[in-house]
């Protein structure tokens, strides 16, 4: 069992055709199977930023989907960060970002 000093923050930056295809719901779906907390959203410069709480464990396997994307998406590259966790909050959801569509 994992308690909260097991828990890290993955901070990523998604780029590529990521915006308009789905991403963030692609993101909400496999967050939620994998039971992690944080958000999603759009930025400016049309990159999707996910931040997700959890063991590093399952952040990794969070970064591998990432990086396959759902089917439309085109992922050029994924920029990411990780810290200890800062208790994000429970659960997983899509933020409004700067770009609406999805």
């Amino acid at each position: 069992m994992t308690g909260p000093t097991d828990r890290e923050r993955l901070d990523a930056s998604v780029r590529g055709r990521v915006q308009g295809v789905g991403f963030r719901y692609f993101v909400l779906r496999e967050a939620d199977y994998l039971r992690l907390d944080g958000f999603v959203a759009n930025e400016h410069d049309g990159s999707v930023r996910v931040v997700a709480e959890g063991p590093a464990t399952v952040l990794g396997e969070l970064l591998e989907r990432l990086r396959e994307g759902p089917p439309a998406a085109i992922v050029e590259r994924v920029i990411e960060r990780r810290e200890p966790a800062r208790g994000i909050g429970p659960g997983f959801r899509v933020a409004s970002g700067d770009h609406r569509g999805d």
